[in-house]
């Protein structure tokens, strides 16, 4: 069986760049979750923007508990992201493969990055709640992984798995954008290759940089009831001390979800906090493309020679 080495390329520049766009960026993730979380009318709120939540980090002398389940998120965040981008590449080709086009239209484009993000979610679930869980705890009070899902059922765990497969939507639209633009940007750069393992075109990392932006604040604006949605499901502390024990489980449904934002904030409740998260989202997206794209090339001639050596070296099997 041979490796598909671009694919596996892609996956791990991927992989990479989304590692490092996490870490970079997570006290701003910590400060967006935990802005996001509560749903409260204004007057109510404890956190009337995303900055009240660093000062109260810096007031408590907790700035530290602003990364508290970076180790979880980053353990999800790279996985997934080797799963999409490694999905993402392999369809792709498949599709180029089987209808002999050069070029992949929008619409399969679309299709091909949706698989790519329903591939591996249902695993991936629970870290993604435990990281959620994490930073809207109390600052200081945060629990471990497995602390953290041992204290509810094994089925919460899987608390917002529903909106999370809807919202693969987002990076579908994102990465199609991009995919798209850059296409158009590389178009007149392209020039005819006659080695087949030469090493694919890459973008400059101000241009990456750019359309990264572009497109994941264009996905971010058309999804983000969803994400408003799943992080009120997914959050640790309701903020709220007025509620039945029942509506607040009801709270942790997507029907639940949607009525308390509808309730107590109004339809403009749906898009509260939007501009932290286009301003989280926009440039961890935009610094994780321009990542993978300043290292696809280095990563492309890895891949190739630990290829090369697996041919010269095939393993052997010892016989029974």
């Amino acid at each position: 069986m041979q490796l598909d080495l671009e694919s596996l390329s892609e996956a791990t520049s991927g992989a990479i760049g989304s590692l490092v766009s996490t870490t970079v960026l997570y006290p701003l993730d910590t400060c967006k979750t935990k802005y996001q979380a509560e749903v409260q009318a204004r007057h109510q709120r404890k956190y009337r923007r995303i900055s009240d939540v660093l000062w109260e980090a810096v007031s408590k002398r907790q700035v530290l508990s602003l990364y508290q389940g970076l180790g979880t998120k980053n353990v999800q965040s790279f996985i997934s992201s080797f799963i999409y981008f490694y999905g993402y590449s392999y369809f792709k080709k498949l599709y180029l493969k089987k209808t002999g086009n050069k070029n992949i239209g929008t619409t399969a484009n679309l299709i091909a990055a949706t698989m790519s993000g329903l591939t591996g979610i249902r695993i991936l679930q629970p870290l993604d709640t435990a990281s959620s869980r994490m930073q809207t705890s109390e600052f200081g009070k945060s629990k471990g992984l497995w602390q953290t899902l041992s204290e509810g059922t094994w089925s919460e765990a899987f608390d917002g798995l529903a909106i999370s497969i809807l919202l693969t939507t987002n990076p579908s639209i994102q990465y199609t954008a991009f995919d798209q633009l850059k296409h158009r940007l590389l178009k007149g750069k392209v020039s005819k290759k006659t080695d087949a393992k030469s090493s694919p075109e890459s973008l400059s990392a101000f241009n990456a940089f750019l359309l990264g932006a572009v497109s994941k604040c264009a996905a971010t604006c058309l999804t983000y009831p969803a994400i408003r949605c799943k992080v009120t499901i997914q959050a640790a502390d309701s903020y709220d001390n007025k509620s039945t024990e029942a509506e607040k489980k009801a709270q942790k449904t997507i029907s639940g979800a949607l009525y308390t934002i509808w309730k107590r904030e109004g339809l403009l409740g749906f898009f509260n906090g939007l501009q932290a998260q286009i301003l989280k989202t926009v440039l961890s997206s935009a610094l994780l493309l321009m990542v993978k794209e300043k290292i696809t090339k280095s990563t492309w001639v890895l891949m190739l020679m630990i290829g090369r050596y697996f041919s010269a070296n095939p393993p052997k099997l010892k016989a029974s």
